[in-house]
This record gives structure tokens, C-alpha cells and sequence, in this order.
């Protein structure tokens, strides 16, 4: 089953490209709906965005989620982890002191 990658970090993308996957760089994140329809419609059986492409393009990936099952689109982190868990940590941490 081939992957497929639409990354806006270029050290994830080099990463995913030695491991073997494709994907595409963008360096502009404006164009990421386009590739995402490219993508999903050139016979991947995965295709992973990192976070901040999936959160510009949301609302497109849902409604393509409900409608297909193939490909698996799934969300990955950057290298600085996924930016929703640090602001549950930080949540976390102000509710235990009591701020």
C-alpha cells in the first residue's frame, strides 16, 4: 500500500522520504486543498498531513472522510509535537496550582 505525505515542515518531509513514503513540501500552506485533491484521488492507500496543513484544510478533510473510506487520512505531529497537547499540559498544570 503506498503512502503519501502533505507536509508544511520540510524535516518531516525529508524524514518521510528516506523512509520511502512521497509526498510533497509545501511551502506555502495555501495550496494545500489542491494537493490534498490531487492526492486523495491518485490511488494512495495512506495519506498523512502534519498538523497545521490538516487544521488549514479541516473542514475539506472531514467532509472527504465522511463520504470515502479509502485512503486512511491521518494526522501527524511536526517535530515539536502536536500544539493541542501543550495547551491540555498547560490547562492541566493551571487547574493543579489553582489558577
Amino acid at each position: 500500500m503506498k503512502s503519501y505525505l502533505i507536509s508544511d515542515n520540510r524535516d518531516t518531509y525529508v524524514g518521510l522520504r528516506m523512509a520511502g513514503i512521497e509526498g510533497e513540501y509545501l511551502q506555502n500552506i495555501e495550496n494545500a486543498e489542491m494537493v490534498f485533491k490531487t492526492a486523495v484521488s491518485s490511488g494512495y492507500g495512506i495519506i498523512f498531513l502534519t498538523e497545521k496543513i490538516y487544521v488549514k484544510i479541516k473542514e475539506k478533510v472531514i467532509e472527504y472522510k465522511e463520504k470515502n473510506s479509502i485512503p486512511l487520512i491521518t494526522v501527524i505531529p511536526d517535530r515539536h509535537g502536536f500544539d493541542e497537547s501543550k495547551e491540555k499540559i498547560t490547562n492541566y498544570i493551571k487547574e493543579s496550582i489553582g489558577l
